[in-house]
């Protein structure tokens, strides 16, 4: 049984506990913590996208479409739909001379709620755009312009880029070799499914998820071109934190203070993954009731004190995410979410 990792108090008493799992592994493999389970696979959703744009990057893709640091973050993102991540998105779009038409991630309201109600005000509707995993699908047309031959000026992208998100499209053999690279797992033996954007998703160990972070940080394991899409990478989202989740959202705001210190990434059902290149570290987390909002933030938040050298301005910001104040709808002070023993103790 995995133990508690964040508990949530009501005055002095716990009221709801959340277990889970947590590795953190150097580029070589070797583990530097662990708590619970690392090795049971688990499906990190879109706490992976930063190795699914390897591709992108690694190609000539992005550099010949002059992706910027703005656009490659939101390749790497889970944004809230804002109107800075919807003209990006566009934008990226535009450069590979199609339109919002060919993305295949579905339609949804912006995670931030003044968006969405400023756009139903207006008697808009959500397109493709707005999805939070629009700036990785943009990334993926991307990298079908690259992939289908710059000089054949007789195919239709529109047409080439048609199913990428299948797991036999060219585009998606590119990505899933990515995060098999990354990771060094074996992913046509892994369990698969279906993402909440349409595309194939598999479960990685923990171990595993760690390794790939570790490598994604310091380049150690990757190929010479992976590790320098990598390097790219890193510096367009330290650059450009706001691209990678939007206002609020706990990856921005830890990435907008810490800088080049630290890449972390939120993914669905209670899962994060990080990468900390100045130690050498990758972090992967599970929290096992899928609770990613509160506990895996919290779990994140402690982590990275943990194992990343914070002065004492950027040490009393960390622990405001690793120890919440809950207040209820009055303003009253009413508990705490608060990393528990075992994530202290790291």
């Amino acid at each position: 049984m995995n133990p508690v990792l964040v508990e949530a108090w009501r005055g002095d008493a716990v009221e709801s506990a959340h277990a889970g799992a947590l590795a953190v592994l150097d580029a070589d493999g070797a583990v530097v913590a662990s708590l619970g389970d690392i090795d049971r696979p688990i499906f990190p959703r879109s706490a992976v996208k930063a190795l699914q744009a390897l591709p992108l990057v690694e190609s000539d893709a992005a550099e010949r479409l002059r992706l910027n640091d703005d656009e490659l973050a939101l390749a790497c993102a889970s944004h809230n739909g804002e109107p800075e991540h919807v003209r990006t998105a566009a934008g990226m779009l535009a450069k590979a001379g199609v339109d919002a038409g060919v993305l295949e991630c579905g339609a949804h309201w912006p995670y931030l709620d003044t968006v969405s109600r400023a756009m139903a005000s207006r008697g808009e509707t959500p397109t493709a755009l707005n999805n939070n995993c629009s700036g990785k699908h943009a990334g993926f047309v991307c990298l079908a312009c690259g992939l289908m031959g710059w000089n054949d000026s007789g195919l239709d992208l529109r047409q080439y880029v048609k199913g990428y998100v299948s797991p036999e499209h060219p585009v998606m053999r590119e990505v899933t070799d990515a995060l098999q690279s990354a990771t060094g797992f074996d992913l046509s033996r892994a369990p698969r499914g279906v993402d909440g954007c349409s595309i194939p998703t598999f479960a990685i160990p923990l171990r595993r998820l760690a390794l790939a972070f570790a490598r994604f940080g310091t380049g150690r394991g990757l190929r010479a071109g992976e590790a320098r899409a990598a390097k790219r990478l890193r510096e367009a989202v330290a650059k450009s934190p706001f691209m990678v989740a939007g206002t609020g959202r706990f990856d921005t705001r830890a990435m907008e203070r810490l800088g080049e210190r630290v890449f972390c990434k939120v993914g669905a059902e209670g899962v994060y993954c990080a990468a900390l290149p100045e130690r050498g570290l990758g972090v992967a987390i599970k929290i096992d009731d899928g609770n990613t909002a509160r506990a895996a933030e919290v779990a994140m938040a402690a982590t990275i004190e943990a194992f990343v050298t914070l002065d004492d301005t950027d040490a009393a910001f960390m622990r405001g995410l690793s120890d919440v104040t809950l207040k209820n709808w009055n303003g009253i002070e009413v508990g705490a979410l608060r990393a528990a023993k075992a994530l202290r103790q790291l």
